[in-house]
């Protein structure tokens, strides 16, 4: 039996972007449940190889990337597919196996979730 639990996929909001999984930080302090969805998404970066494949995936050209382009990271080929795992599994990545290869994918909306989360208040 798995404890493995993913964070929930963000929907748009009738043009007006995502809504994040929890209020910036600014906002109000953080209900149990919501900590503990951003410390699964901020654990599972705080690997550096984790957030170099993060990277490498969010940054790729389309969108995506195959695991053979992005496994030059400094370890072995099942470190890799270790890691890329575990930045699955934590809701940050979603993959679509092609042929041989598997292909992964970094939802908009978590990165835009991430960025409202850490967001600072406007100036007023």
């Amino acid at each position: 039996m798995s404890n493995v639990q993913e964070l929930p996929l963000l929907e748009p909001t009738g043009g007006q972007g995502v809504v994040p999984c929890c209020p910036p930080l600014t906002e109000r302090p953080m209900s149990a449940t919501e900590a503990e969805t951003a410390a699964r998404m901020f654990k599972a970066l705080g690997d550096p190889v984790r957030l170099r494949l993060f990277s490498a995936v969010a940054s790729h050209e389309g969108g995506e990337a195959c695991v053979c382009d992005i496994s030059d990271v400094g370890v072995s080929q099942p470190t890799v597919s270790h890691h890329l795992k575990k930045l699955k599994e934590a809701g940050l990545l979603t993959s679509e196996r092609r042929g041989t290869w598997v292909y992964y994918r970094v939802e908009p909306s978590v990165l835009a979730a991430m960025g409202q989360l850490l967001a600072m208040p406007a100036a007023v």
